[in-house]
């Protein structure tokens, strides 16, 4: 699988943290992933390819569903994971080592294809979806959550990538509501539904242990939020007035479908 230089980089950093993404990872509460399949509309489960699954969380809701699941992902050891806790609960799925961008699939092959918590790694997030829009079937949805930011906040934005680079520098760019609804459109996708909605990140402590942030990285985050402007402090709710560092994500849910 050849791989560019941000697909590389993605592989390489969960592949080492891919422990930390289990069943006492907070993504393993899914109670964001089913408010949103609450807005998809198919007469039956399907189909369905959870791309960059990471602890497969959301491959394990659909497989409760009774969807035939494909849980794919850049990382052998986060699939490996995946199938561990789908044999642990009972659950049958298949596990694929693709990257997001070139999905080896036909056209058509899926009622249903999610991401969650991912895109925001991707090389190319218009490639992911454009793969996404070809692998569905007409009548087929998409879902996608990730963190976002509000369109219009550049200097918020860019605070956030700076935070985000450092802690993690196989991270991409977090993307706006607004361009993410737009690259569904490109792609050939009806938008049903594109909210957000506020999310606390645990402490700022943690998200380095996460991420295994270096020392050096770590005092670069922190000396980022000691001056961060009041666009990043309004639209974030950062609070570094204690103990500990916290803010609140922009939490995206995008629903689409195929015509």
């Amino acid at each position: 699988m050849a791989l560019n230089q941000a697909q590389a980089s993605s592989r390489e950093q969960f592949q080492k943290q891919s422990a930390n993404y289990g069943k006492s990872h907070i993504l393993a509460d899914v109670a964001d992933v089913a408010e949103a399949y609450s807005h998809v509309a198919l007469a039956s489960p399907g189909r369905a390819l959870d791309i960059a699954t990471g602890g497969g969380h959301t491959a394990l809701f659909l497989a409760e569903k009774g969807f035939q699941v494909t849980a794919s992902d850049i990382t052998p050891a986060m699939l490996e994971n995946t199938a561990a806790l789908a044999a642990e609960r009972g659950l049958k799925l298949e596990t694929a080592l693709h990257t997001a961008e070139d999905l080896p699939y036909p056209d058509a092959r899926f009622d249903l294809v999610t991401c969650r918590v991912a895109a925001h790694h991707f090389s190319d997030p218009a490639r992911f979806v454009q793969e996404s829009a070809r692998v569905l079937a007409p009548g087929g949805y998409f879902l996608l959550i990730d963190g976002s930011v509000p369109d219009g906040e550049t200097e918020a934005e860019e605070w956030i990538h700076q935070i985000e680079k450092f802690r993690d520098p196989s991270h991409g760019r977090f993307v706006t509501p607004g361009n993410w609804s737009r690259i569904c459109e490109e792609a050939g996708l009806e938008v049903v539904s594109c909210t957000t909605t506020p999310m606390k990140q645990p402490d700022v402590e943690w998200y380095f242990q996460t991420a295994a942030t270096s020392e050096e990285n770590r005092a670069r985050v922190r000396e980022i939020i000691r001056t961060a402007p009041e666009s990043a402090r309004r639209v974030f709710s950062l609070d570094d007035s204690g103990d500990k560092v916290t803010w609140w994500w922009p939490r995206l849910a995008l629903i689409a479908r195929k015509p």
